[in-house]
Order: structure tokens, then sequence, then C-alpha cells
């Protein structure tokens, strides 16, 4: 099936908070994992920790959160929680990182993009001026300058993604995008909601994507 995890994401031991997978196989589960792990442990624990490095102007702290040792957090920056940041990322000047997002380690966030209720696999980076909305990035996943993963249907029903002739309700109104290990979105490209994206695909620049992509394409 095309939202079994085991496809899109081939290191789920290295990612930083331990256990976060454990009876997790489709994908929309693990942003529904997102919510409950940040509210069971900065929410109710009230934690608001910056082990980085501020440049510049102090960030905009709302909510909690939690940073890790070698983030460096530049100007203008909002994080609007709970969100988890782990260690060694860069967020850009002029990002806003909204609730129910986890960063792991090793990713940056660029200029000007917003990350809204998102899961980042270690290394995985956001390029300037791009919209991630309820999506997930596997390991040295990239999402190009002006991109958009559209997150909710003009009717507002659940996203669906539609594989073999079946179609698989994901479970919420609010999907965005799947985007497999090492895989590209380009610039200016615009997944629709609930895409689902395999690993090592390329979507090239100013592409309308949508649906499930398998792995190692070429799209344009």
């Amino acid at each position: 099936m095309s939202t079994k995890i085991s496809y899109y994401f081939s290191k789920l031991d290295k990612f930083p908070i331990p256990d976060f997978f454990e009876g997790i196989t489709e994908t929309n589960e693990i942003l529904q994992k997102a919510k409950s792990y940040l509210k069971d442990t900065l929410v109710s624990l009230d934690v608001r920790e910056n082990r980085g490095e501020i440049r510049g102007d102090a960030p905009n702290f709302h909510g909690n959160y939690y940073i890790g040792e070698g983030t460096v957090l530049y100007n203008d920056v909002t994080i609007i929680g709970p969100v988890y940041i782990g260690k060694n990322c860069e967020i850009m000047p002029g990002a806003v990182i909204r609730p129910n997002t986890i960063i792991a380690d090793g990713c940056s966030v660029g200029h000007g993009s917003e990350v809204k209720h998102c899961v980042m696999f270690g290394g995985s980076k956001i390029a300037s001026l791009a919209f991630a909305g309820d999506s997930i990035l596997g390991a040295s996943a990239r999402i190009g300058s002006g991109v958009i993963t559209a997150n909710r249907k003009f009717n507002q029903t659940n996203a669906t993604i539609k594989v073999e002739g079946e179609r698989i309700d994901l479970g919420d109104s609010f999907f965005g995008c799947v985007l497999g290990d090492s895989s590209r979105l380009g610039a200016n490209s615009v997944s629709q909601p609930g895409t689902h994206i395999g690993p090592n695909t390329w979507v090239y620049p100013l592409t309308n994507v949508r649906g499930f992509i398998p792995a190692c394409k070429r799209v344009y």
C-alpha cells in the first residue's frame, strides 16, 4: 500500500525522539503522533527551552518549545508552540514555525518560509518563501523556493489518495504532502492535498503534482 511508512522512510532509528514510530504503520499516523507527543511532553510539562543560538533580534516565542544544541535562529523568526527542533538546525530570517511541528537534527528552514504541523526527518531542508503544511519530509528530502504543499481541499472534506483503483481516506481534512527520503520538490511547484511521493523522486520546478508518485521517478 502506498501509505505504509516503510515505503517512504528508511531511517526511523535515527530520529532524535526515541520510540516515536513505535506502533505506527501508516503515514497519516505520523502527524497524529506529533500532536499527541508534543502535548504529552512540551505542553503538559510546560517546556520552554532553547539550547541553541540566537543571531540578531530575539525570536518571537509563543507557547511551548524545545530547541536543541547547535541550532541557530536568525532575525525575526517566529516559533508558535508546541514545537520541537533538534540539534544543528538553521531557522533562517523571517521563518514561521507553527504548532505541532517536529524538526529533527540537521534540518533547515529558509527565509520567509512557513512550516505548519510538519514532521521533518534529519537533514531535510525547506528553502525560502515556501509553505509546508501538515506534511512529512523524509531524510535529506528537499522543498525548493516558492513551493506550496496545499493542505486542504476546497470542499474541506478529508484528504484522500487513490492507488490501484482504491481510494484511501487519510483521516483528516488537513493533509499536505508525504515526501520520501531524498526526494525533491523543485522551485515553485505545488503538491495537491494528500500527495504521496516515494523516495528518490524529483519533481521538477513549476510542476503541479497529486496522488501517488512512485519512488525513483522524474516528474515534469
